[in-house]
């Protein structure tokens, strides 16, 4: 028998506290795949160094594939530059899809890290752009399917 490989997903969706405002985002299906045993649940920003809570951060000049090639920034919204705890984030993330064989993430849109599609535009006006996280760039890099979950 063939074991199938985990799926990945942002543990916000599994309703855990790790958002940057403390909060989960509960998703009842992708709660279903981690309770069966068929999914992982991972938070790029906490893998990464950052505290929960903690302030709000966007993509500057570009989307997560233009951070990961140094020619975009993450930005809190007091200024801070947490490019380099995103990206750690995205390779911890990385390493433990290689290391578990996954093929498929579920990520939270729009997220700095886990937008599948879009993410905020760095003006903290909630603006959004076509792109994806930091995290979902690198999955996608590896050559993962990433997407948003099925909304209903």
């Amino acid at each position: 028998m063939t074991k199938r490989p985990p799926i990945f997903v942002s543990a916000c969706l599994t309703g855990f506290p790790c958002r940057y405002d403390g909060q989960g985002k509960p998703n009842p299906e992708i709660m279903a795949l981690v309770a069966a045993g068929l999914a992982i649940p991972v938070c790029p920003e906490q893998l990464g160094g950052l505290p929960t809570p903690r302030s709000a951060a966007e993509i500057v000049g570009g989307d997560g594939h233009d951070v990961l090639a140094g020619k975009a920034r993450v930005i809190n919204v007091v200024g801070d530059d947490v490019t380099v705890q995103f990206v750690r984030g995205a390779e911890t993330v990385a390493k433990l899809a290689r290391l578990c064989g996954a093929e498929v993430a579920i990520l939270q849109d729009r997220s700095p890290s886990c937008g599948t599609s879009k993410v905020y535009d760095g003006s903290f006006g909630r603006q959004l752009r076509p792109g994806q996280g930091v995290a979902a760039a690198k999955l996608s890099e590896l050559g993962l399917e990433v997407r948003a979950p099925n909304v209903h």
